[in-house]
Formats: structure tokens, C-alpha cells, sequence
């Protein structure tokens, strides 16, 4: 593995930031939408999911390639006050999992502390060169 500049591992710890920054957007909107029956369509809201990726092949950042719907099955609720309730009084809710989306914000939000540490553990040792140098 090869660095291949000075600023490869600013770039990669950047790239990494920017990337859990909008898994942290794409988790908030699902979050927000949890109670959503009617998404403008008629249908639930489906939970969104980032898929990741390397921005390059060898050493390089990461990037979210896509944002795609999770396909697993939408809950069933009975609701039979509801006006959107069928015969049986169940409704569609969304494929949204509280806890779920809680702990993968903690990850993210993890994710992006560990970059910004990367960052500043550089810019110390970039610090600590240039006095040497001195």
C-alpha cells in the first residue's frame, strides 16, 4: 500500500467525513419519516439505505455510490380507526426500525469523530515535523 502525495491521508479521512455526513442525512430523513403512511404516493415511506464504495483502487477515500430503498417487507399495523385501515383494520407503516436507525446513527456519527481524530492527529504531527525542521 502507497501514499501516493502528502495529502493522501487528509483526502482520505475528508472523503470518509463527507461520506458518514450523508449516511447521517440519509438516516435522519429515514428517522423522520418512521410515522409516514402516505408518502405522496399512496405507499409507506420505504427506508433508505447508503451503499458505499472506494473512491479509487488501492489506497483511496470512500464514497456513498448510491442511495437505494430497502426492499424487506413494510409493517403491518392494526389500526382500525385509521381512515388508510383495510377491511381487516391494519395499515402499511414504513420498513422504519427505530433502535435500528438509532444505532446505526451512532456508528456513523462514531465514524465521522474517528476521521475528524485522524485529522488532527495529522495536522499534530505536521506541527511536530515543521519545529524539528526549525
Amino acid at each position: 500500500m502507497t501514499v501516493h502525495s502528502v495529502l493522501g491521508p487528509v483526502d482520505i479521512a475528508v472523503s470518509g467525513m463527507r461520506a458518514q455526513n450523508q449516511h447521517m442525512e440519509v438516516i435522519s430523513s429515514n428517522i423522520a419519516n418512521a410515522r409516514t403512511a402516505d408518502s405522496g404516493q399512496g405507499q409507506p415511506y420505504h427506508r433508505l439505505e447508503a451503499i458505499f464504495r472506494a473512491q479509487t483502487e488501492g489506497v483511496s477515500g470512500v464514497e456513498v455510490s448510491q442511495i437505494v430503498p430497502d426492499t424487506s417487507a413494510l409493517q403491518r399495523i392494526y389500526d382500525p380507526g385509521n381512515p388508510k385501515a383495510d377491511k381487516s383494520g391494519y395499515i402499511m407503516m414504513p420498513n422504519v426500525h427505530l433502535p435500528v436507525e438509532m444505532m446505526n446513527l451512532t456508528v456513523a456519527s462514531r465514524s465521522y469523530q474517528a476521521n475528524a481524530a485522524i485529522l488532527k492527529r495529522y495536522q499534530k504531527m505536521m506541527d511536530t515535523t515543521l519545529e524539528l525542521l526549525r
